[in-house]
């Protein structure tokens, strides 16, 4: 089974979104970013969905992981393994 999906909500000149891709990208993970800079519309949808109107935001499957930080502290205590297991 493949690994959930993960979605980054991102924008341009963001290190935050970039440290999440370059974390997500060594440990080989694919991933879709949605550029919310591009399309007001995506921007607040993100809002919608996460109450938290900065970049970036990160979903794993249904779950919402939160920014990097949140995604840094989940890869170093083992939560982000347990994530990434298929369904």
């Amino acid at each position: 089974m493949a690994q959930p999906e993960i979605t980054i909500y991102s924008s341009k000149f963001c290190g935050f979104c970039v440290a999440a891709e370059r974390l997500l990208q060594n440990k080989d993970l694919d991933y879709k970013i949605i550029k919310v800079d591009e399309d007001p519309s995506k921007f607040e949808h993100m809002v919608k969905i996460t109450g938290r109107r900065t970049v970036p935001q990160i979903f794993i499957g249904d779950h919402h992981v939160g920014g990097f930080d949140d995604l840094s502290a989940a890869n170093q205590s083992g939560e982000l393994k347990k994530l990434l297991k298929p369904a």
